[in-house]
Parts: C-alpha cells; structure tokens; sequence
C-alpha cells in the first residue's frame, strides 16, 4: 500500500472525503513551491497534487496556463521539479501526485522517470491526455501509482479494470 491508498484508507476510517490541492511546481518559483507545499500540509491538505509546467497545457483552464507559464519563465524544468519534489518530501507526509502531460515524461524517458520521480517521493501519476488504450503497460508493473481521470460518460470498457490498459 502506498502512501495515496493508506491516505484514503485512513480517510474512508473517518468517514472524510479527500482534501486534494493542486499547485503548479515551479509557480512562482521552486524555492516557494517547497514553501507552499509546507503550508498547505499545514492547513489539512490530505494529497498534494503538483502540476508539471508544461509549454502547451491544452486540457488546462487559464489559470493552470497561467501558472504554467510562470513557472516556465523562472526556469522550471521536470528534473528540477523532481529535486524540488524531494525537498517536499523532507518536509511533508502528504501523498503528492505528479499531474502532467505525456509530452514531458515522453521527453524524460518513462523507466528514468519512474526511477527518478520514485527517489524523489512521487507516490502518484496523473497523465491527462494518456488513452487508456495507449498504456504501455499493466498497471501492476508500477510502483508509482497511475491515477485516470474518469467522468460519467465515459464507456465502462474504456474504465480501469475493466479491459482498457
């Protein structure tokens, strides 16, 4: 069990709903991503989901483009968000999930990635415009846990479990 599923687990025990936040990583810079992270572990985040500054965030509102953007312009890098990732870890407990586009980790190379994110103290992954038909692999062969944004209407054959990647 990793630390997403025991946080959910604890939750489910007290009858509570998850507290997820989001930020982008590098927005304003690394150095107050750390500081932010802290804070917001602080105020009673239960998962921190942190945003991967990406130069074309399509899926994204303005606000995500926006953040982006500045995060970017301060020089915001995966590998750096990896190692600032690892600064949070020093100082938080709270699961924090990686929320990107392909494009990155593609770039990154996945087993490095995995590698990588893993020592830093990623626990989850949400790639938002990954099919699932498109997975390269089982779920199973992960440690990073692999995270599917699912609506409503979305076909049960395309759900996890259920026959897609």
């Amino acid at each position: 069990m990793n630390r997403i599923e025991e946080k959910f687990a604890a939750l489910r025990a007290q009858n509570r709903s998850a507290f997820i936040v989001y930020i982008t990583g590098g927005d304003p810079s690394l150095e107050k991503t750390v500081e932010i992270a802290a804070s917001l572990e602080r105020a009673g985040a239960d998962i921190l989901e942190i945003g991967v500054p990406f130069s074309d965030p399509l899926a994204d509102g303005i606000a995500n483009q926006l953040g982006a953007q500045r995060a970017l312009q301060a020089g915001a890098t995966l590998p750096k968000l990896l190692y600032t990732v690892s600064l949070i870890r020093s100082k938080i407990s709270l699961p924090i999930v990686l929320y990107s586009y392909l494009n990155p980790i593609f770039q990154y190379g996945f087993p490095q990635f995995e590698e990588d994110a893993l020592a830093a103290g990623v626990d989850g992954i949400l790639l938002l415009d990954l099919p699932p038909e498109e997975a390269m692999d089982s779920d199973d062969d992960h440690r990073i846990q692999r995270i599917r944004l699912i609506a409503p209407t979305t076909p049960e054959e395309r759900r996890p479990g259920r026959g897609a990647g």
